[in-house]
């Protein structure tokens, strides 16, 4: 709907331009991607085209999210916002990390780079104590189904829509906290591969849980939630219990789908006993992460 009114309507998005910022960001991530994936290739020929497919589109559903006219709709509909936190948290990060991006991204860096910056980084005590927090799967939930609940507090959510730089930062915690969360599921290489267990199952169904409670609640509630919608005119047309309830619904059908499609597929490969082609392939690129890091050191 909001893609048709998109087209239909230019007026509605003024006199938008792309973010030079943005834009000239996700083009430089994939460039360095695509540098890393190169140099991979030459020792490693099995790493998937469809990586590199998987995370390119990653960054293109984030400039999307973020950059195109989606993003200035969302500055006073409600389901166009719902829209754009739904790709940050549930799109961007599994795309992007099915892409196994650290290696190729690490490698697309420039070598004095790697050398005199990333390789100290990696081997600091501190950064590996925090990445070793941060790879817990209990940390990663909590982080994100916090962030999730904490930005749609009604004093929080119209503030950050009423000032840009929180708008901002609100967007960099939803995306940081969901790639936290998908991490401890798709264990992107080089990161040490967990067996599929009733734990991530209660991972997933939890923070379904979680999305449903607070769309379920946006949804039935009744009246609107948020007074910054109050004063703004919906150039869709909606009134703002309308535009609540469609981006609720929004929030709520697509969001359980990102959780309970990937349940589904584990509750169906723990029953079958997992895929012993694919444990052998991962074992393949099983590497020990110092290593890697020591390899940031050589051209």
């Amino acid at each position: 709907m909001i893609s048709a009114v998109l087209i239909t309507s230019p007026d509605l998005i003024g006199d938008w331009t792309p973010p030079l910022f943005l834009t000239a960001t996700c083009i430089l991530t994939i460039a360095l991607y695509l540098r890393g994936f190169s140099l991979l290739r030459r020792t490693r020929p099995t790493f998937s085209s469809l990586r590199a497919a998987s995370f390119c589109a990653g960054i293109l559903v984030l400039w999307l999210a973020l950059a195109s006219p989606l993003e200035e709709l969302a500055d006073t509909v409600l389901t166009a916002h719902m829209i754009e936190h739904l790709l940050l948290m549930s799109a961007v990060p599994p795309l992007v990390l099915i892409g196994w991006p650290v290696v190729p991204m690490l490698r697309g860096l420039p070598l004095w780079l790697r050398r005199s910056l990333v390789h100290p980084l990696l081997r600091s005590r501190l950064i590996r104590a925090v990445l070793h927090w941060l790879d817990s799967p209990l940390v990663a939930w909590l982080l994100m189904n916090a962030t999730l609940l904490l930005w749609h507090l009604p004093k929080a959510y119209d503030f950050a829509l009423e000032h840009e730089g929180w708008h901002d930062f609100e967007h960099i915690c939803f995306l940081a906290t969901s790639l936290g969360f998908w991490w401890i599921l798709l264990r992107p290489w080089p990161a040490t591969a967990r067996s599929a267990s009733w734990g991530f199952l209660a991972y997933l169904l939890s923070a379904d849980f979680v999305n449903t409670g607070l769309s379920a609640t946006l949804a039935f509630i009744g009246h609107p939630v948020y007074a910054y919608y109050l004063n703004h005119t919906n150039p869709l047309g909606m009134d703002p219990l309308m535009d609540q309830q469609v981006g609720a619904s929004i929030m709520w059908v697509f969001g359980s789908m990102a959780f309970l499609l990937p349940a589904l597929v584990l509750a169906a490969r723990m029953l079958s006993g997992g895929s012993r082609d694919e444990r052998k392939s991962s074992q393949l690129y099983e590497r020990e992460p110092a290593r890697i890091v020591r390899d940031l050191k050589n051209p």
